[in-house]
């Protein structure tokens, strides 16, 4: 156990070791050890929210205006080498009414959450090795991000982000093929590196395969099996596919996803269960800047069985379900989300509507309503301001609560 923990650390050094010894050898490789570094790019970013949370049963509302700094570096190309460091600091700025939980701010805990605590983090850190045109080796403290992120994202709505310390591996050696292997010994949660809950110990495997099947078509079988040492109820086996595809609709097109899988309990999870899981959506893009999309997405559930309900514990869980999150854990009797998005585009500006009406997978409980609306544009230069509010009508699940946000970006 101890030798797999550190995998990651260990691997840094030897690989390091390697570019040094490698790197002496002769005067030429040292010059072209220093032109990769010289090389390299650096990019500065920042940040800035302001968020409210209006919840019911909570007697005061959360107010969080929070900055996030960000440096990062990527080197040149070395022998097939090349290294990525990014680090991130978060900040509060006159308001701090809130509970950014995880155990990260315990005399706020008579706010709403809003789970953006403040500190530095080695946001990531890692060696990239080119095996040949079409193979890469990552190894350290990475962003993985598989498909939509509905099974493995960044959570990148958060200020800090979730990353993951693995050695991944990447190939398009088979013709309209892609596949990514990781073997992830960390999870870098939202909460930072300050709290015990800011980091779980785990033994997973996640694989993804992309087939371009035509132009318009592609599908990916996955498999991804979870062994979380620090949360049990996390570990499971999720075993799906995800196809993707559009049709012409006159000089308009309509996107298709149709995706299922299958979910059970593994390693230490103390709970045994099965759990389905089915996404399908259609999405209308028209000429004008305008598409209208409807879709359906149900996480299994089980009355009868207490907590055995589809989980995607490594998900980005705020571009889903709405973005009140109010289902960031699934209830055990599951959940049914049909919703309807508009979407357009006027000048520099994006607008986005979203409706939602949840109900339990099992059983007829009616968990409510909710409203999402944004106006987001690019201010030119690398800067961009977001409007955006989450408007969650409770019904059987949860308590009403309403959330609005501004955010100003700038990246260099």
């Amino acid at each position: 156990m101890k030798f797999r923990k550190m995998l990651v650390p260990a691997g840094f050094s030897v690989a390091l070791m390697l570019m040094a010894i490698t790197g002496n050898a002769q005067e030429s490789e040292d010059k072209s050890l220093a032109a990769a570094v010289k090389s390299g790019e650096a990019h500065l970013g920042f940040r800035y929210r302001y968020e409210n949370v209006d919840q019911d049963g909570i007697s005061e509302d959360a107010n969080a205006s929070t900055v996030r700094l960000r440096l990062n570096y990527k080197t040149g190309a070395w022998q097939n080498w090349s290294g990525f460091l990014e680090l991130d600091y978060v900040g509060e700025l006159f308001l701090k009414d809130f509970n950014s939980l995880g155990g990260s701010s315990p005399e706020r805990n008579r706010y709403p959450v809003v789970a953006d605590p403040k500190g530095s983090d080695l946001n990531q850190l890692y060696l990239d090795y080119a095996l040949s045109a079409k193979a890469k080796v990552r190894l350290g403290r990475q962003r993985i991000i598989l498909d939509n992120a509905r099974f493995v994202g960044n959570v990148g709505w958060r200020q800090n982000p979730q990353t993951y310390d693995a050695l991944s591996f990447t190939t398009t050696r088979w013709a309209n093929t892609e596949v990514f292997y990781s073997y992830v010994t960390a999870v870098q949660r939202i909460f930072g590196g300050d709290v015990s809950s800011g980091r779980h110990d785990t033994d997973n495997h996640l694989l993804n395969v992309k087939v371009k099947l035509s132009d318009d078509w592609t599908v990916v079988p996955y498999y991804y099996y979870i062994d979380n040492e620090d949360a049990a109820a996390f570990s499971t086996a999720t075993l799906g596919a995800r196809l993707t595809g559009k049709v012409a609709v006159g000089e308009s097109k309509i996107n298709l996803v149709a995706e299922v899988a299958t979910q059970s309990d593994a390693a230490n999870n103390p709970v045994s269960y099965d759990a389905e899981y089915l996404n399908l959506s259609a999405t209308w893009a028209l000429t004008d800047g305008l598409s209208l999309g409807l879709a359906w997405e149900s996480l299994g559930g089980d009355q009868n069985v207490g907590g055995a309900s589809f989980r995607t514990p490594l998900a980005t869980l705020h571009a889903f379900q709405g973005w009140a999150d109010k289902f960031l854990g699934t209830p055990g009797a599951g959940v049914d989300d049909l919703f309807a998005t508009v979407k357009y585009k006027y000048g520099k500006w994006n607008f986005t509507g979203v409706y939602h009406d949840f109900s339990a997978e099992a059983g007829s409980s009616d968990w409510g309503t909710e409203i999402d609306l944004s106006a987001g544009r690019s201010l030119g230069n690398g800067y961009g301001v977001l409007f955006k509010a989450a408007l969650y009508d409770a019904d059987q699940h949860a308590t009403d609560t309403n959330k609005f946000w501004i955010m100003f970006t700038g990246n260099y």
